[in-house]
Order: C-alpha cells, then sequence, then structure tokens
C-alpha cells in the first residue's frame, strides 16, 4: 500500500537524483564495437538481444505506407488518434518555433551584431518496442524536428520478425526473446512503423537498444550518421546516449518516469488514484507522488489506489512500484506543498485545484517540473497522448536545469557579426579589443585589433 508521511518525516533521499546503478562498461563495449564493424556488430547485438535479427536493418518505405495503410483499415480510431496527436503536436511545435526569429541589430554606430537558428540537417529518433511499444514517442520526438525544418528524419527501433517470416520461426522456435529469427526481413512493430509514416520520418531501420545509439552517432554501412539524436529508452540507451554527447547532440538523459500531485481538499481521490496509477504501470521503479494538506484526501485516495489496482492489467508492475517508490505528503499547507515539489523538481507536476486566485497563486511558485498540468481536467495522460504538448520530458531532479524535448533541440542558434570599417563602433571595439588583449598577453590579437584604426 502506498507510504503516507508527514512533510517533516520525509527522507532527504526522496529529493536526490535516482540511481539504479550503472551499465557504462557493457554500452562503452558495445559503442566501440558498433563504430568498428558497423552493421556487422548491430547485427551480431540484434540476434543476441532481440527477437529478430534481419538480413538488412532499413525497412523499406512501402512498407511503411502499408503499416499505415492496414491500421486506416483494420484500426481506424487509433489511426485517427495518432493524426489527431500529430496535429495538435505539431501546431504546438510551430508555435515554439516562432519563439527562434532571426534578427540584427545596431549596437553601436557600425557594429551590427545578429542571430539565425538554423536546424540541424540530419536528426535520429529513437523509438522502444520492449513491453509497451511506444507509438506515441513517435509523435513527440518527429512533429519536433519536422518543424524546426529538419532535412533528414531517422528512425531506429527494434526488430520485429517480418509477417513474410512469421511461419517459418514458428517452424524453427526463433523469433522469441533469447532465439531470434535470423536472416529476413527488417520489420518493427507495425503500429510504430505506421506512425513513422504519418509523421513525416525519411528513413526507419530495425535496430535497437545501445547498438542502435552507436549506429546513429557514428554511423555504419546502412544506417547514416546523425547530427542529435533523441528519445526514451531502458539504462543501457540512456548510458550510450551519455557516452555519446559530444559526437552528437542529446535531448537529455531520461531515468524513470514521476509524477508529483498538488492537490487541495476540492480534488476527486478517484481522479488522482488513476493520474498515479496511470504513472505507476510504466515500470517498477516509476514514481507517483501526491502532497496534501488534506489528510481526508490523503486516506481517500490510499483507499482508492488499492480499489483500482484490482482491475488493472499492470496491476504487478503498478503494484511494485506504489508499494516501492509511491508517497502521499502531509502538509501543513499548499506552500509547503510548493517547497517540496520545487525541490523535488519532478518530470510531471499536477495541481489538483479549483481554478481561482488560490490555484493560481499556487502554480506561480512553482519554478520546477517539466510540465505543468493545471486543475482538475487537465490529466497529465493529456500532455502523454494528445494535447500538444511533448511527453520527453527531464526526469529525476534535472528538472532544476532543463526543459523538456523541443524545437529548440533541433535548431542550432548562431550569431554573426557585421562591422563597418572605421565607423565610431568599429574605432571603440579595435581599441577595447587591443587593450584586453595586452592584459591577457595575447599580442597578435591586439595587433589584428589595432591593425584596423
Amino acid at each position: 500500500m502506498i507510504k503516507i508521511q508527514n512533510f517533516a518525516d520525509v527522507e532527504d533521499s526522496f529529493f536526490s537524483g535516482r540511481d539504479f546503478g550503472s551499465s557504462i562498461d557493457v554500452v562503452r563495449d558495445v559503442l566501440l564495437d558498433v563504430k568498428s564493424r558497423g552493421d556487422c556488430a548491430l547485427k551480431k547485438y540484434g540476434e543476441k538481444f532481440d527477437v529478430s535479427s534481419p538480413v538488412s536493418l532499413e525497412i523499406p518505405s512501402e512498407e511503411l505506407k502499408l503499416a499505415a495503410d492496414n491500421l486506416k483499415k483494420n484500426n481506424p480510431s487509433l489511426y485517427d488518434a495518432i493524426c489527431y496527436s500529430r496535429d495538435l503536436a505539431l501546431k504546438f511545435a510551430k508555435k515554439q518555433a516562432e519563439c527562434f526569429y532571426d534578427f540584427e541589430t545596431e549596437l553601436e554606430p557600425g557594429i551590427f551584431t545578429g542571430q539565425k537558428n538554423i536546424p540541424v540537417e540530419r536528426a535520429g529518433v529513437y523509438v522502444p518496442a520492449g513491453r509497451f511499444p511506444l507509438v506515441s514517442t513517435v509523435v513527440m520526438t518527429v512533429t519536433p524536428a519536422v518543424a524546426a525544418g529538419v532535412k533528414e528524419i531517422v528512425l531506429c527501433t527494434p526488430p520485429r520478425v517480418h509477417p513474410d517470416d512469421k511461419k517459418m520461426a514458428e517452424e524453427s522456435g526463433t523469433g522469441i526473446p533469447g532465439k531470434a529469427f535470423c536472416g529476413g526481413k527488417p520489420y518493427g512493430d507495425e503500429n510504430i512503423l505506421a506512425a513513422a509514416y504519418l509523421c513525416g520520418v525519411n528513413k526507419v531501420f530495425a535496430c535497437g537498444g545501445s547498438q542502435a545509439i552507436g549506429a546513429m552517432a557514428f554511423g555504419t554501412e546502412s544506417v547514416p550518421k546523425v547530427d542529435v539524436i533523441v528519445g526514451p529508452g531502458n539504462k543501457f540507451v540512456a548510458e550510450a546516449k551519455k557516452l555519446v554527447y559530444g559526437s552528437v547532440g542529446i535531448d537529455m538523459v531520461a531515468g524513470p518516469t514521476e509524477v508529483f500531485i498538488i492537490a487541495d481538499s476540492s480534488a476527486n481521490p478517484k481522479w488522482v488514484a488513476a493520474d498515479l496509477l496511470a504513472q505507476a504501470e510504466h515500470d517498477v521503479v516509476a514514481q507517483s507522488v501526491l502532497a496534501t494538506d488534506s489528510k481526508q484526501l490523503a486516506e481517500k485516495v490510499a483507499a482508492e489506489i488499492e480499489l483500482q489496482l484490482e482491475t488493472l492489467s499492470t496491476k504487478e508492475t503498478a503494484r511494485q512500484s506504489i508499494d516501492s517508490y509511491g508517497k502521499i505528503i502531509l502538509c501543513e499547507n499548499l506552500e509547503q506543498a510548493v517547497s517540496a515539489a520545487n525541490r523535488k523538481a519532478p518530470e510531471h507536476l499536477e495541481l489538483a485545484m479549483e481554478d481561482g486566485e488560490k490555484r493560481s497563486r499556487i502554480a506561480s511558485l512553482c519554478s520546477n517540473y517539466g510540465s505543468l498540468f493545471i486543475g482538475h481536467g487537465s490529466a497529465e495522460v493529456f500532455g502523454d497522448y494528445a494535447a500538444g504538448l511533448n511527453h520527453t520530458l527531464p526526469t529525476s531532479g534535472s528538472a532544476r536545469f532543463t526543459g523538456g524535448l523541443s524545437v529548440r533541440v533541433f535548431l542550432k542558434t548562431v550569431t554573426t557579426l557585421r562591422v563597418v570599417p572605421y565607423s565610431k563602433g568599429a574605432k571603440a571595439s579595435a581599441e577595447a579589443a587591443g587593450i584586453l588583449g595586452d592584459a591577457e598577453g595575447l599580442e597578435a590579437h591586439a595587433k589584428a585589433a589595432r591593425i584596423r584604426l
């Protein structure tokens, strides 16, 4: 059962970033192997870790279109939901892009400075497909790249047995975890392939895990080298992204998902419990937290969690998450709850409060979060799927210094300088640069400035 405790009794460790062990040695070996042996290494790791190790890696574009066509025919509601999510996410990302504008301004007579926002040429997207193939992640990672104007978007996702090869795989007892089917056609989760087509991905590769991150970071015979890699994954994927940073850009290093709900007595305990369980079912190490000044609400939510758990198909995962990492914090007031939230810096922060001056004031005090969900109607799951927001967000306290995935990740903001020779500003800058060059002992710097006087 979820733990209820007073704010004063909350351990300091609760506010620290969560570490679940390093996989750096294993991942470093994989990356070095991929860098030196390319496709050969990718196929080896596919055979070792995945259910399929295809003869080639790129999934033909006609397969993507076929997956989308089949989805539209066989599951039109999911097809429409993907399109709706894509359209909202693209609208939001394009609005973000408007904030990054080019300019040139004259700071001093003859000194013109400016900035340009240039999209990266090629972006790499990683989409997991383990217990839960994350179709929504395709939408969230691809749409900001499209809005930024990226020319080529490459997507990697763990391989699946191609429909044409399933009979052969079944007869040979392969195509299952621990026994990969080798030598078939490249394929992936069908819904992920459909979403990739609908969102405008240029190339899709049947390649997963840390080896996929290495492939996009360094390039292989099949997988092109990209400029930036985005997308979630397990601890091996996260470690790989950390290690390749510098060779390529990355969005962030994400850990287990988390939600922090600040609620008062107006909150519906059924809704709050549902939102806590929505995070808990992700992973046994996901963290769901409620902070409230109402003991009655706390007790009702705890009881409601137990009721709702009984009917969840993901009960086993959610139960372990709630029991191990879930927490209800009883606070003296909501200002104390905000203090806890700002110190925790959660990925998702909900304010389960009625509209009004009090909620507005509490919202204004919140400063550390990936996304803020304001009011009873703003379920965090809307942000996960279909409200325009991006669900790729900072975890484990990193919301203290960064935001979530956005158009910004795919843009390079560079600066320009244009100086009119012998202008008033040019003379002043040359004199100042000469003095600073002398002070630093860099004679050539000083001379390069003064030669223009």
